[in-house]
């Protein structure tokens, strides 16, 4: 059984994740970490992003990440291209994970864009993690060092929560800490249960 875990930036969802990490017989899939660990190592990936972008794309073999960043996150089009770029291998080093992980309860997917990359398909049941807005940005611009502003730019390219909520099974408000642990113990015992009828 796959569950897609999203949520916008900021909403702690690698949080939400590490908990669930805690439960011994699930397996868990980041998304994020895994695409840039792939950018760095896929030869198909690599020759379509100097395609697309260009040779500064890559530093001694190394993605330089700001490059593409200050390039994607001021063009919702480039930003889609790196996606078209990224996603499809990122799927099928997913299928893999899947396959050698299949002693496991179920595998958590935990992808910021879900929704948006069509992942959500593929996922038997989709949890979306959320917060108020102020805290999601005070959250952002302390992690990455960047402005109010360009957090805000961020949230522009991904889908707003009331859209990703409506289509969700299970929904973690992710303001204190002890309240989302409760939450992700219940919704573990829900998903273990189920398994008996599945």
């Amino acid at each position: 059984m796959i569950i897609g875990l999203t949520g916008g930036i900021g909403s702690g969802k690698t949080t939400v994740a590490k908990l669930f990490e805690a439960f011994n017989n699930v397996a868990i899939y980041i998304a994020d970490v895994e695409a840039k660990l792939l950018m760095n190592t896929s030869k198909i990936i690599k020759e379509k992003l100097v395609n697309e972008f260009g040779e500064q794309s890559y530093i001694n073999d190394t993605l330089h990440r700001k490059f593409i960043s200050d390039i994607v996150f001021k063009d919702a089009s480039k930003l889609a291209t790196l996606n078209a770029i990224v996603h499809p291998e990122v799927k099928k080093h997913f299928k893999n994970f899947v396959e050698n992980n299949t002693d496991k309860a179920y595998i958590i997917y935990e992808n910021a864009i879900l929704f948006e990359s069509k992942s959500n398909l593929f996922c038997d049941f989709i949890i979306t993690v959320y917060a108020d807005i102020n805290i999601k940005i005070k959250r952002v611009t302390l992690r990455d060092t960047v402005s109010k502003e360009e957090v805000l730019s961020r949230m522009q390219n991904q889908w707003n929560d009331e859209k990703k909520l409506l289509q969700s099974n299970y929904i973690i408000c992710n303001e204190n800490l002890n309240e989302t642990k409760n939450i992700v113990n219940s919704i573990h015992n829900i998903l273990t249960n189920k398994l008996r009828y599945v």
